[in-house]
């Protein structure tokens, strides 16, 4: 009897501590994903006296924002207002300006943790979504993941209200919201410019030889070049857009970093380059198959331009709906292929001579 009793305190005890162990956060607001939008939606909600916790997968705020894409696409400047004209305004004020719309990641990504601390608001970075729950129609409550701890440790946030600020949007798939992944067709809603498009900017001339031995179809097509039919334009189809780095390097000799040879190169994924190359011999530039902007204190934003560039081209394709694995193995060959690339234009002696010497 005594035995028993001993068990049955023993298992209380553990199932108490299993309990406490599982963190559960409650919040008036949770925001799923740190990006540009997160920040600002979280910033917001604490300003108008809520409780906010803001949930970031990766380590840091901002996005596309402060990972590169320093090059503000804007018409009308006079048509930004509220927190975004704040925002830009508080850059300008960094570099000694009314407004600044050009700026360095690092600038940024201090002027987005600077909102989030001037609020208060709690971020979790590096924790992944698990599961979502609803209660009717509403997200009530979500399980997250600390992939930072060893092992991974597991936490419940409940809020009356979750915004998802994902680029992937995966907080409305794990709630079951209905979507698509790709491009629809113009006949789906009777529209123009869906699916299928070819247009003249991002193709080649007419000559480049696609297989390995030119001339030869039986050697095999080039790394890079995929061998189904050209659809119609207007068809619909499961791709998504070209995933690239947009890549910030400097020509300031005291900030160099030099470039070197990634671990897993290899020069045949840019062969289809050289054969761009020698098709066009007159574009001896790095602007020629890049789109370099000159941001502040000598540094770039780049980003693709043409047939062959900063775009892993079709390599992407299963990323929307892959696990966590698997879109990090699909980031990690991104990143080989951008190094790699521009190790090769800086390296390759097939490369004009003029072009590796800008890229060093």
């Amino acid at each position: 009897m005594r035995l028993i009793v001993f068990f049955v305190i023993a298992w209380f005890i553990i199932s108490c501590k299993s309990v406490s162990d599982e963190q559960v956060m409650e919040y008036d607001v949770c925001i799923y994903g740190g990006t540009s939008a997160g920040v600002i939606a979280a910033y917001s909600a604490a300003k108008l006296g809520k409780s906010v916790i803001l949930i970031e997968p990766g380590k840091h705020l901002g996005g596309l924002t402060s990972g590169g894409l320093g090059y503000t696409d804007i018409g009308n400047k006079f048509a930004i207002s509220g927190l975004s004209r704040d925002f830009y305004r508080k850059i300008g004020k960094h570099y000694g300006k009314f407004e600044q719309w050009i700026f360095e990641p690092h600038v940024v990504e201090a002027l987005f943790n600077g909102y989030i601390k001037s609020a208060n608001i709690p971020v979790l970075f590096e924790h992944r979504l698990i599961s979502a729950e609803k209660r009717e129609s509403l997200i009530n409550k979500i399980k997250v993941e600390d992939v930072a701890s060893d092992p991974a440790m597991e936490k419940t946030v409940t809020a009356k209200m979750f915004i998802d600020c994902s680029y992937e949007g995966d907080l409305m798939a794990k709630a079951g919201v209905t979507y698509i992944v790709g491009r629809e067709s113009n006949d789906t809603y009777n529209e123009t410019y869906n699916g299928v498009q070819l247009l003249d900017q991002h193709q080649f001339p007419n000559g480049v030889d696609p297989y390995k031995i030119p001339g030869d179809p039986t050697s095999g097509l080039l790394w890079g070049i995929s061998d189904a039919p050209l659809d119609p334009n207007g068809t619909g189809d499961k791709k998504v857009q070209a995933y690239n780095f947009r890549i910030c390097l400097t020509g300031d000799p005291a900030n160099l970093i030099p470039i070197t040879r990634p671990e897993g190169y290899d020069s045949t994924w840019y062969e289809l380059l050289v054969r761009l190359m020698k098709a066009q011999p007159e574009k001896k530039k790095l602007n020629d198959y890049c789109i370099v902007s000159s941001m502040p204190n000598h540094k770039t934003d780049i980003n693709n331009r043409g047939g062959f560039s900063t775009d892993m081209i079709g390599m992407n394709y299963e990323y929307p709906e892959s696990s966590y694995e698997a879109r990090a193995e699909i980031i990690k060959r991104h990143v080989t292929y951008t190094k790699g690339f521009l190790y090769f234009l800086g390296h390759d002696t097939r490369v004009p001579v003029e072009l590796r010497e800008e890229l060093k």
